[in-house]
């Protein structure tokens, strides 16, 4: 066989087995058909999706408005009268003990305090106060701006005070006529009421101290963050204690209204 007529013979040879290899086209329903359960499938998983799409975000506002819900809890006194008071206001320094306690800095330098968070340490230092007999405390307040809110605070509880001078030696010296024995010791100030704490602290015995941005919290047992500077302030959070203290320990005494603590103090007659 000549070359030639070789080479034809196997290139149509070649032709008819492609064509025997190629598949058969599907008929046009069949493609229709499978198209359309594609289709569906997908819609399927589309409508799955969007369920937990749906899910999730309602599981986030859940988590987002809860909190934000809960956090709306009641303070002891409504937030405005906290501000009013100026317990928030604290000092242009910032000690390393109460910096925790400060929220931001004013366009003045003076500190602020995160009122919520006093309110928090204002109910534990009324939980704290509650453990201790109105004889077993005293109270100490040398600065001019807290002796209303102390004399009110004391004839409420029962609790025994001292406002211009701390008698040095009280709580320390057997030997003295005015000799106090007591377990626990509220300040106003930890600077101003140094002697009083110093005995405390000599001693042994607990301390409650209001405390503002510029003080150092050694050797105080609990702390109560705010303003110590302004009669108002001082003036809500002996109220705030009073009033809780009388509660707490069920005393039959009567609690004077909030003004009598907070309005009123300049035209008070010094103590002798």
């Amino acid at each position: 066989m000549p070359r030639k007529k070789a080479e034809k013979t196997e290139e149509k040879t070649e032709e008819k087995k492609e064509e025997t290899e190629k598949p058969v086209a599907a008929p046009e329903s069949q493609l229709v058909g499978e198209k359309k359960a594609k289709l569906a499938k997908l819609l399927e998983k589309a409508k799955a999706l969007e369920k937990t799409v749906e899910e999730a975000k309602e599981v986030d506002l859940k988590k987002k408005v809860k909190p934000e819900e809960e956090e709306k809890k009641e303070t002891l006194v409504p937030m405005e009268d906290y501000l009013k008071s100026s317990i928030h206001l604290g000092t242009r320094v910032i000690t390393p003990d109460m910096r925790k306690y400060v929220y931001r800095r004013r366009a003045d330098g003076l500190a602020v305090f995160n009122t919520s968070l006093l309110d928090d340490k204002i109910r534990e230092g009324s939980d704290y106060l509650a453990k201790f007999a109105p004889e077993e405390i005293i109270v100490v307040c040398k600065r001019e701006a807290g002796w209303k809110a102390i004399q009110k605070f004391a004839e409420a509880t029962g609790i025994k005070s001292f406002t211009k001078k701390y008698p040095s030696g009280i709580l320390t010296n057997t030997n003295l006529e005015n000799f106090t024995e007591a377990e626990l010791v509220i300040i106003v100030d930890p600077w101003l009421d140094k002697n009083a704490l110093d005995d405390a602290n000599r001693i042994g015995i607990n301390v409650l101290s209001v405390c503002d941005t510029n003080n150092f919290t050694s050797g105080i047992n609990q702390v109560i963050p705010g303003n110590n500077k302004s009669a108002k302030s001082i003036g809500m959070i002996f109220y705030l204690l009073a009033k809780h203290y009388i509660e707490a320990r069920k005393l039959n005494s009567p609690l004077p209204v909030i003004q009598d603590f907070v309005d009123g103090w300049d035209t008070l007659v010094p103590p002798k």
